[in-house]
């Protein structure tokens, strides 16, 4: 099989453990070229990666002729305008997730990926974990019964944001995320039931703004409609007293529970009683994800999470935010 040699644009905090070290540590993968637009910061994260080449302008790491696929880092405003760019110079494309700010601009990049004949992949790195595949094989053998519904809780303690600041944390600036923290989060739950269950075919949502720390969005509900038949319903706060995970997809002989985030023990409950069931997540979360991709980038596999999965999730985020976002 070929080495697939890896550029990445914005080498921040996401790629130092999460996903950095799985190009590395992947089989027939290497990373060789980083990029941020402070150059110091971009050489300072080669040197401490072991990555030989670093660039302080994109469009260079783009067209490096030894970059053979590009993975595209940085904060949702810019994954449109990259990813075109490397559809044009004919290099496989990774993009963080969301996969963008709203769902137009994930269509742009299919369609921009799809006219040049490159692929195009998404960072929902859970449809490769084991726990998540471990959730899918239950429902799918048939353990819990037919499936009803699904229920999502996420609440998290307030973003710390020092006193007086003039600079908000870009996670939750609609102008570089698309949103606030619901984007950011919200999307891998949304993401990984569409894995599970199916495609969401409807969905309806409330969100608000009741802490008043930024603009963005702080607590979000939601009703879900999925293709099969199968109805769910969510709530997401970003403003309370405690940080806290929880999906349940429950059926005609039981349930399972799980969080999202973290690795508590999967609980399945039937009529026999309740089976925990622990699976530890990797260490560099990315990286069976990554092995999925340099697979088919070689014609070994498939992966599991590429431009047309990743354009539902944000078309059904839009769907839920779009009456908050048409008052603002």
């Amino acid at each position: 099989m070929k080495t697939i040699r890896w550029g990445i644009i914005g080498c921040g905090d996401v790629t130092e453990v999460k996903s950095g070290p799985g190009f590395q540590n992947a089989n027939n993968s290497q990373l060789i070229a980083v990029m941020r637009r402070d150059g110091e910061k971009a050489k300072d994260y080669a040197l401490r990666h072991n990555v030989p080449k670093w660039y302080d302008d994109a469009e260079k790491l783009i067209n490096d002729p030894d970059v053979d696929a590009v993975y595209i880092a940085t904060p949702p405003a810019f994954h449109k305008e990259y990813a075109i760019k490397c559809a044009q110079a004919g290099k496989p494309v990774y993009v963080e997730k969301p996969m963008a700010r709203n769902f137009q601009e994930c269509i742009d990049m299919v369609e921009a990926c799809s006219n040049a004949g490159v692929p195009l992949f998404v960072a929902y790195y859970r449809r490769a974990l084991d726990r998540f595949n471990k959730i899918k094989e239950l429902i799918d053998s048939g353990k819990i019964g037919e499936v009803r519904f699904v229920s999502v809780t996420l609440y998290r303690k307030p973003m710390k944001i020092a006193p007086n600041s003039r600079t908000l944390p870009w996670r939750v600036i609609p102008e570089l995320a698309g949103g606030g923290e619901f984007l950011d989060l919200a999307s891998h739950t949304l993401d990984v039931l569409d894995y599970i269950l199916g495609p969401i075919r409807e969905a309806r949502g409330f969100a608000g703004n009741q802490a008043k720390l930024y603009d963005a969005e702080d607590i979000v509900t939601a009703s879900l409609s999925f293709e099969s038949g199968v109805k769910g319903a969510g709530i997401w706060c970003f403003s309370s007293f405690d940080n806290y995970d929880m999906n349940e997809i429950v059926g005609s002989k039981g349930k399972i529970a799980f969080a999202t985030f973290g690795s508590d023990p999967i609980l399945l409950t039937t009529l026999e009683g309740t089976t925990s069931i622990s699976i530890i997540n990797p260490v560099h979360i990315q990286q069976q994800l990554i092995q999925s991709i340099v697979n088919e980038l070689n014609g070994k596999g498939i992966c599991p999470s590429k431009g047309i999965s990743g354009s539902r999730t944000s078309r059904v985020m839009d769907e839920i935010l779009k009456d908050y976002y048409k008052k603002s």
